[in-house]
């Protein structure tokens, strides 16, 4: 009835973009901390951040790895690290001030989604790279569906590779007590596919809030299905 593997017990959501709006405010804030940086670094070749370099070098990533992804991919690799760290900083500041000025809200096919898994039984945990994830959870009321969060706190404080290596989606799984082939993920970002993939989870689902070419590179990452919507898997 959840449109998973009958041998799925456990669901593994990534947050920011499967179950709440978050990932438009953290795209916006990445465009703001890196376009500040870029035309301030190189005024007459300013080339702002556009919507698919967050696609290709940030969504999904811990914030350090994203901001050196980015930065390499523009050939930016003498960036200092304090600089590097003070861009993901700016971002931070300017996510977390749009998330307290406006709050958060989860998509409603998402809430009946977690609904319908709740009352089904099956165990639900959010892997997420954000180290907001706990805020995030609590503003959108999402926190009383979770049994167990991994969040980019957990990933820093373990030393864990972030997505898309499977660390804390493996994480996730150990502590909820399964093997990856029990688990389901759940993912938007190309990098949490591939992470799934990677740690050879019983079954991925994608969801394209993107359109365009998305869903045939998630298919190609290896996703299992790709929906629009999390309430697309629930019965008519």
């Amino acid at each position: 009835m959840l449109g998973l593997p009958e041998t799925t017990s456990v669901a593994l959501f990534d947050l920011d973009g499967v179950l709440t709006s978050t990932a438009v405010l953290h795209r916006s804030a990445w465009k703001q901390a890196f376009d500040a940086f870029l035309s301030e670094r190189d005024p007459e070749n300013y080339v702002e951040f556009t919507e698919q370099d967050y696609l290709d070098y940030v969504d999904g990533r811990p914030r350090d790895d994203g901001v050196r992804a980015f930065l390499h991919s523009r050939g930016l690799d003498d960036v200092p690290e304090q600089t590097m760290a003070a861009i993901g900083a700016d971002k931070n500041d300017l996510f977390v001030a749009t998330l307290e000025g406006q709050g958060v809200d989860p998509y409603p096919g998402s809430v009946r989604y977690l609904e319908a898994a709740r009352d089904a039984g099956l165990r639900i945990a959010v892997v997420t790279s954000s180290k907001n994830g706990a805020a995030v959870l609590d503003a959108a009321d999402l926190t009383k569906f979770v049994e167990v969060r991994v969040d980019g706190l957990a990933v820093a404080a373990q030393g864990l590779r972030g997505k898309p290596a499977p660390d804390s989606f493996l994480l996730g799984a150990e502590l909820m007590g399964v093997a990856p082939a029990q688990a389901a993920v759940f993912e938007d970002a190309i990098s949490g596919v591939a992470a799934a993939v990677a740690g050879e989870f019983g079954y991925v689902v994608a969801i394209d809030r993107v359109g365009g070419s998305q869903a045939d590179a998630m298919r190609s990452a290896g996703a299992s299905v790709v929906v629009n919507d999390l309430d697309e898997l629930l019965p008519a």
